[in-house]
Order: C-alpha cells, then structure tokens, then sequence
C-alpha cells in the first residue's frame, strides 16, 4: 500500500492506536527482568531454571503464530487484537493461583497463557504496521512502534521491580539461617507480592480489549507480486523465497539476544555483588538505550540511513559491546550489558521489511513465520543460564569460591552472543538479497 500525503495524515490515528498496542505488550514483556531474580528465590531455582520465565513467555510465539494468523483472517484485526487482550488478561489472573501454591510450573503456565495473548498482538500488529505506508519507510514506522514499547519495558521493569525485588537481598541472606517453617513464610509472603499488580493488569487489559474492538482501524493489503517476465517462473510456494528463510533465522537470533540484554542484566548485576536495590534498575538501562537509538532511526530512516546500513551498524555494534562485556569487570560490564540496547534497536525494524520485501500474496503467511521466530527469546537465554550453572560447576571444581565462580561464569557466558550477531550482519550484507533481482532497502 503506497500512501500519498493525504494518507498519510490518515494513517496518524492507526499508528497511534497500534503504538498503544505495543506500548501494552512491551509492559508485560520486559517485566521479565524483574520475574527472573523474584521466581529464582521464591521457587529456590537455579539459574538456567530461572531462565525459563522467559522460554514460557517466548516459546508461545511457535505454538500460537500460526493458530494466530488464521484467527485474524477469521476475525479481523480488530477482534484479533481484542482476543489478544483478553487472553493477556487470563494469563495475568493465573498468577493468583500461582503464588498462592508457590508452585513454579503454575506461574509458567501464567506466563506462558499470555505470551499465546501477545502473539495474536504481534501477528495483527507488526504485518499491519508495515505495510500501512511505503516500504522504504518501515523501518521508522517500526522504530516509532518500539518507543513505545521500550519505554512502556522500562516503566514495567521499574514498577514490578520496586514491588517484587523490595527487601529479596534481606530474604537471600536469611534464607540459609532460618528454620524451614520459617523460610516457607518468609517465600509465601513473598510470592503474594504479585497477587495485587496482576489483579489490575487483568482489569486493564480486559477494558483495553472492549476499547479496541470501536478502533479506526483502516483495511491494508500488501503489494501484488509483480508478473512474472518470459521465461521467469512464478512464484508458487513460500519456500521459493530463501531471503525470507534467512530472514527468520536471522530475527530468531535477534530476539535471543535482545532478551539476553534486557532479562538477564538485573540478575547479571546481582551475580556480581551489586546490590538489588541498584541491580532492579538495570533493564531500565538497556531499554532507555534501546529508546535512544529507535529515535535515531525513526529521524534518520530512509531518508538518510537505509535499512540494510541501518542492520549492518548494529550488528557490528553487537560484536563489539558483547567482547567489551567479556573483557571488562564490574559495573563497567553492566554498562555494557546495557549498550547492547543500542545494538539491538533497529534490528527488529531492518529485518521486517528487508525479509516481507517482494513477498506479495504470501506475505501474511511469512509474517507469522517471523512471530514463530520471536521463539528465539524462548532459546537463547536458558542457554546463557545453563552456560553459567556449568562454567560455575567448573570453576568451583578448580577451588574458586562459589561467589567468584558466579561472576565470572555469568561474564564469560555472553559469549553465547557472538555467533548470533555474526549471522545478523551477513543477513545485512548478503542474506537479505539471497533469491532477489531488486530488494527494497
């Protein structure tokens, strides 16, 4: 769809609805910074344990993007985002079960039910979002789209940050000293922390998800496929289009170590002796940083720093903070954690139009390979933790102390990123061209 002037002026009420949508789902995502370091001490976990908050949340993205795009299809995407929301709001009053049990599996499943909300959310919204006006300028519709959500991320790490990390340092220390009568009282109280916060979390969504279906929200098709020339076949399977293959495999990537960044960095800090009074702020770090370079892009894309410069910068960006997180020390190495937010920022943005680019008619069916992709959140992370419980079980084996161990082990064990920006730069260098005569950039 090619918006002239006037549709553009047409479009600033969608934008601004579909803003909103990711303002919600960037809330409830990126209080998993926060989640990690509360359900590892309620539920006494170790720390790849602790890492499947975030395959709860992410894994839902592979067994609900397909279902999801049907169900728009069905439906709209007005009801389609209203379901999401709904949904969303179910999997917030699992909680209250949850912490009432204190029963790890529950509190996945809480998260996991919500995640199956935001995959509707992401399915109707980013497709829609991308194709509402000219290709060329996606990526700073995308990038306006991930303000919103980074900034509603830092309000959400912050919020749930100060109501579930209050006091953990205290509960920590006693842990290991009190009785165990004493110690069950002390995490049962702890886990009702959450009862209240996700009460009203449920209540927003399910009065934001009536609010959604009254939405202006336009009807946008993507571009017909141009016709095939003499002696040019045409296109008849989604597998015809490898860019796209590489496309998924490179957002796959990304998510990890987005997730990495921002869901790994409150209990990093903490791992090496900052106190969670400091540490809780840390993802508010990464996603300020995030912010920041989503400006950047939404001023300077297409007119002056196309998308695939645009992906290439931030790949390299990636390489060079996650071996200055390695070979730094203490709160440097936080610092670092943090930047990779500004790696990270327009990848998300870069990849989805340079991958939809000359799809056509198969466009919504590889938009829901692209949230299947979002699964990487699910992956990448519990192998950082189970890359830190065994560089840990390892150096300890060696006579370090426990509390070393664990610094060092949760350092090194960013390496995990490296190959993943490797590959996200030769998307933005080769990959994204790979099967195309004329890619869009």
């Amino acid at each position: 769809m090619n918006a002239t002037k006037d549709q553009s002026k047409s479009t600033f009420i969608p934008i601004a609805i579909i803003a909103g949508l990711f303002f919600i789902f960037g809330f409830v995502t990126w209080i998993n910074g926060a989640l990690i370091p509360f359900m590892k001490t309620i539920n006494e976990l170790t720390d790849s344990q602790a890492y499947l908050v975030a395959s709860a949340s992410y894994i839902s993205f592979v067994v609900m993007a397909l279902p999801a795009s049907y169900i728009i299809k069905k439906i709209g995407f007005r009801n389609g985002m209203a379901l999401g929301l709904v949904v969303m709001a179910l999997g917030a009053l699992v909680f209250i079960p949850a912490a009432e049990a204190r029963v790890y599996w529950m509190f996945l499943a809480a998260i996991f039910i919500q995640g199956l909300g935001m995959t509707l959310l992401q399915t109707a919204s980013n497709p829609y979002i991308t194709i509402l006006g000219p290709i060329e300028s996606a990526a700073r519709r995308i990038s306006i789209m991930g303000i919103a959500n980074k900034v509603a991320g830092a309000l959400g790490s912050v919020i749930f940050g100060a109501l579930l990390l209050s006091g953990i340092d205290e509960v920590n220390e006693k842990l290991g000293t009190v009785s165990l009568e004493e110690k069950n009282s002390m995490l049962d109280a702890m886990a009702d922390s959450v009862v209240t916060p996700y009460i009203i979390m449920a209540v927003v969504l399910v009065v934001l998800g009536v609010l959604i279906r009254k939405a202006p929200l336009p009807h946008v098709e993507a571009e017909p496929m141009e016709e095939a020339k003499d002696g040019e076949s045409v296109k008849t399977s989604i597998f015809q289009f490898p860019h796209l293959w590489l496309g998924v495999l490179a957002l796959f990537l990304y998510v990890g170590v987005e997730v990495v960044a921002g869901d790994t960095i409150i209990n990093y800090g903490i791992s090496i002796g900052i106190p969670v009074a400091e540490a809780k702020y840390f993802t508010m770090y990464t996603l300020f940083a995030m912010v920041a370079m989503y400006a950047v892009g939404a001023l300077l894309i297409p007119k002056y720093l196309k998308q695939d410069l645009a992906l290439k910068i931030s790949a390299v960006l990636g390489i060079v903070f996650t071996a200055c997180i390695i070979f730094t020390s203490g709160i440097t190495s936080v610092y670092f954690v943090a930047a990779l937010g500004l790696a990270n920022a327009l990848v998300w943005p870069a990849i989805w139009p340079l991958t939809l680019a000359g799809l056509g008619k198969f466009t919504k069916t590889a938009s829901a390979l692209l949230i299947m992709a979002i699964s990487g959140g699910a992956i990448i992370p519990p192998l950082y933790g189970d890359f830190v419980d065994g560089n840990k079980a390892e150096l300890i084996a060696q006579g370090i102390d426990g509390a070393t161990a664990l610094a060092q082990a949760s350092t090194s064990s960013y390496w995990i990123l490296f190959p993943c920006y490797i590959f996200i730069l030769y998307y933005a260098i080769a990959g994204h061209k790979v099967g195309l005569k004329k890619q869009v950039q």
